[in-house]
């Protein structure tokens, strides 16, 4: 049991309002932390590619010659243009800029210039594609805007490793038209509040709390990682997708799994906003990143297994239905709580102990932007550089 004395208010109404605060996040979470891009077999050609946008960074990955994967900025070197305009494809001999027909060669190097005499002494071997920092874990593929702190993936997910080996995610296959993408009202904090705790599940969704509702455990985070885990209810289950999914899966273990893994939904955060869902039958995730101060895009896909049974194509069939109807009951949270920091009756939250892991990713973030800690939002002095002066003295 926990102890009473932990607190309770969660983060101040501010910093889900605030335009400077979105500024800075932008900066010391979005482009600094590891961000989610697709995975390795959703690039199966040479020249493959798939493009990532976030707090006004562009960048996009490519498959070789060699099969190497590679992550560039997605910035041609000679007015800033994007080199590849859409969200995915194939470039078929070169990466050509759609602006003047700069081209580049899959590993990044200039490959055309076109009037290349009218460029003066310019030295082409250094305007190649600004590279990104690019890590691939079990087949997801991660890249980072800027250098930090921040450890490498295989160390952040290292404590699940063991876990996610049964699933041989490296080896699955996207799903063709799994990838969604929604546009909420809130700020992108307030989709983190909602998914780090399952007090909610009973109340809000009753797809979910008919398939684990009474066995569901949230694990707070622990640097930088969370894990929460719904073993299936001992009771049989009332709701048509609930039960008939139920009965495929505890029918067919298809992967050998673990008796407990085998009966359950298990769930990895990664701080600052990547979520990953192993199930016994497919894998899914999600993520968010802030497109304003109170307007986030949130995104998500399914991987299945390459060889797919009729009866595991159902169970994915079955548990993609209790995730949509989930998702669009979050969603509504979600937007609820942004407009309730709004209100003048609002005083700040009141946490559950079944919440515990909200708070521990609100400690996360006070550790890494101390100005959260403040009740009301500091404006004698740039956010920026009074953050910078709290976190070096924070050091000392």
């Amino acid at each position: 049991m926990r102890k009473n004395n932990w607190d309770r208010s969660g983060l101040p109404g501010w910093t889900y309002q605030s335009d400077s605060l979105f500024q800075l996040e932008a900066e010391e979470l979005f482009r600094k932390h590891w961000q989610f891009v697709c995975h390795i077999n959703e690039l199966n050609k040479i020249g493959s590619y798939k493009t990532i946008e976030i707090v006004n960074e562009r960048g996009f990955v490519i498959k070789g010659e060699n099969n190497e994967i590679r992550a560039f900025h997605n910035l041609c070197r000679h007015r800033g243009s994007r080199v590849i305009a859409d969200k995915e494809g194939v470039c078929k001999r070169a990466i050509v800029c759609p602006f003047h027909g700069w081209s580049y060669n899959f590993d990044g190097s200039v490959r055309g210039v076109p009037n290349k005499d009218s460029f003066g002494d310019t030295d082409f071997s250094e305007m190649g594609l600004k590279p990104l920092e690019i890590e691939i874990w079990h087949g997801l593929i991660f890249v980072r805007f800027k250098k930090s702190n921040q450890k490498s993936i295989s160390e952040i997910l290292k404590r699940f490793d063991n876990e996610i080996s049964y699933y041989k995610m490296e080896h699955m296959q996207p799903v063709d038209g799994s990838i969604w993408t929604d546009i909420l009202d809130a700020n992108w904090k307030s989709v983190r509040d909602v998914d780090n705790e399952g007090y909610h599940v009973r109340q809000a969704h009753p797809s979910l709390f008919d398939l684990y509702g009474q066995d569901y455990n949230d694990e707070p985070f622990v640097e930088g990682t969370s894990r929460s885990i719904g073993t299936f209810n001992t009771k049989p289950s009332k709701k048509w997708s609930v039960k008939r999914y139920r009965h495929i899966v505890e029918n067919n273990n298809w992967l050998k799994l673990p008796k407990l893994l085998s009966r359950s939904w298990i769930y990895f955060g990664m701080f600052p906003n990547f979520v990953l869902g192993l199930y016994p039958e497919c894998i899914i995730y999600y993520y968010e990143y802030p497109l304003s101060s109170t307007k986030t895009i949130q995104t998500g896909g399914v991987l299945k297994h390459k060889k797919e049974s009729r009866e595991k194509k159902i169970a994915r069939y079955l548990s993609g239905r209790i995730d949509r109807d989930t998702a669009k009951e979050d969603q509504m949270l979600v937007e609820w709580s942004t407009e309730a920091v709004k209100s003048s009756a609002f005083k700040g939250f009141c946490l559950s102990d079944l919440e515990y892991g909200v708070k521990t990713y609100h400690d996360h973030l006070r550790k890494l932007i101390p100005v959260m800690n403040f009740n009301t939002e500091p404006i004698d002095h740039s956010l920026n550089e009074f953050n910078n002066k709290l976190l070096a003295e924070n050091k000392t």
